[in-house]
């Protein structure tokens, strides 16, 4: 009996662990955000759909861009990639940013009602481990910019 009891507790822990290992992207809301003195940008990625800010003071409606299926496929691969956990630990591969020589850039996800924050990092070029994910996020955007 306690064998029979212990195989049952084994496949429903297991189970259970097991719908945990890949994050799901309907779940979560990932926020991007750069800003300099004269540049703003803020995208917020959230069912299927990207919020775009250019206006700092949000005098201007945002834009909201509906994600196509092989945009938002691709997007959910990089987030399944994506630790979570080490979000705040990423080391920005240049420091553009500390000079005004590119925006300051952070990502922030929402998942499970936790917040997850990268560190400042220089707008277009963010760390390796995110670099996926930032550049669809961008990608959205259709105006080009200096930054």
């Amino acid at each position: 009996m306690k064998l029979l009891s212990l195989l049952f507790l084994s496949i429903i822990l297991g189970k259970g662990c097991e719908g945990d290992a890949q994050q799901d992207i309907t779940k979560a809301k990932i926020e991007y955000v750069a800003n300099t003195r004269g540049f703003y940008r803020k995208i917020i990625v959230e069912n299927q759909e990207a919020t775009i800010t250019t206006e700092r003071n949000s005098k201007e409606k945002p834009v909201v861009t509906k994600i196509t299926d092989e945009d938002w496929g691709i997007l959910a691969k990089a987030f399944e990639e994506l630790n979570l956990e080490e979000l705040k630990d990423l080391k920005s591969p240049t420091e553009k940013r500390l000079y005004d020589g590119a925006a300051i850039a952070h990502l922030k996800v929402t998942y499970k009602g936790y917040d997850y924050e990268s560190s400042a990092f220089d707008h277009g070029i963010p760390p390796y481990e995110i670099k996926k994910i930032v550049n669809k996020i961008n990608s959205f955007v259709k105006q080009n910019d200096e930054y």
